[in-house]
């Protein structure tokens, strides 16, 4: 099997999460240069001139490859797919939904196509339309997330689909990404643990919020109207959660929503704002430099697979 690196060019197996208003140009380049593969989030961006100028941008600062992705419920995703064509982008992931009508014109474009999928059936949908890779992320991940668990999920996208598969949710450190190996994958996206580095664009509130919360101070909103979404527990998820239970519907429970992530983001609010973040946000103990902790996260994981071969 081929690793996620000798497919993508890169230095790392790692895919940076491409996490909507964190994944800038810049710090997608920041990820690149480290050795993964960085992702520009279109997901929270308002027209395709700021998706148009974070890939400049990114351009400008890595001579890496890098990708973008797409939230394919977007209003703007028809235009965004037309823009990773006309800007020479390598890469494209999308999540949300199924890409397919974009498929040909992107792969036309010499663009390497990876969806990311939380159910195995998906997965299988996906693979005859030409798709190189397959993301398969499970619930432990923050922001949007499925119902299955990585260590469900990996091992039966593996066996559905016969193009190369990336686990992703839950993965933080050498063990995990170990583990990620075991289930067949052949790489790993992470997100949460890279929202402590030095060079990720969240406020500091919100990175000082991450380094406090403890393994089961994540919650997931919106289940019950088909968007669910992890995040830090604060006033505005239990809150949400509490209306939620009441049978409060999609529109009412929007206000405590709408905005939010941009208020945690842009400006630290860790009250009302949605700290998106996954299961691992309890093994994050220090902010460092992206370059550090993808070196980590590489050098322990091979050293824990080096170490189970002898221990076993």
């Amino acid at each position: 099997m081929k690793l996620l690196n000798e497919i993508l060019g890169t230095k790392y197996p790692i895919i940076q999460g491409g996490m909507a208003n964190i994944a800038t140009g810049e710090f997608a380049a920041a990820c690149s240069n480290a050795g993964a593969l960085g992702l520009i989030g279109a997901g929270g961006m308002r027209d395709g001139d700021t998706l148009r100028e974070n890939i400049r941008r990114c351009k400008a600062l890595t001579d890496q490859p890098f990708g973008v992705n797409i939230m394919l419920m977007h209003p703007l995703a028809d235009e965004f797919a037309k823009i990773v064509v006309e800007e020479g982008v390598q890469v494209v992931t999308t999540g949300a939904g199924n890409p397919g009508k974009y498929i040909q014109m992107w792969k036309e474009a010499g663009i390497k196509v990876i969806p990311v999928v939380a159910a195995a059936v998906l997965a299988k949908h996906l693979e005859p339309l030409g798709v190189d890779a397959i993301i398969a992320e499970g619930t432990e991940s923050g922001g949007h997330v499925g119902e299955m668990t990585t260590m469900a999920l990996v091992p039966q996208v593996v066996d559905a689909v016969n193009v190369p598969v990336i686990a992703a949710g839950g993965i933080a450190d050498g063990r995990q990404l170990a583990a990620a190996f075991a289930l067949g994958a052949c790489g790993a996206q992470v997100g949460t643990c890279l929202l402590v580095s030095e060079e990720c664009p969240i406020h500091e509130n919100y990175k000082a919020a991450l380094l406090k919360a403890k393994d089961s101070d994540t919650i997931v909103t919106g289940r019950s109207v088909g968007a669910p979404v992890r995040v830090l527990k604060n006033r505005m998820s239990r809150e949400y959660v509490r209306q939620e239970n009441a049978g409060a519907d999609k529109m009412e429970l929007e206000k405590y929503t709408l905005g939010s992530l941009r208020r945690a983001v842009f400006e630290g609010d860790t009250t009302t704002g949605s700290l998106m973040a996954g299961q691992v946000a309890g093994m994050l103990h220090e902010v460092r430099p992206v370059a550090d902790i993808l070196a980590d996260l590489w050098n322990s994981g091979r050293q824990r697979i080096a170490a189970l071969s002898t221990e076993c």
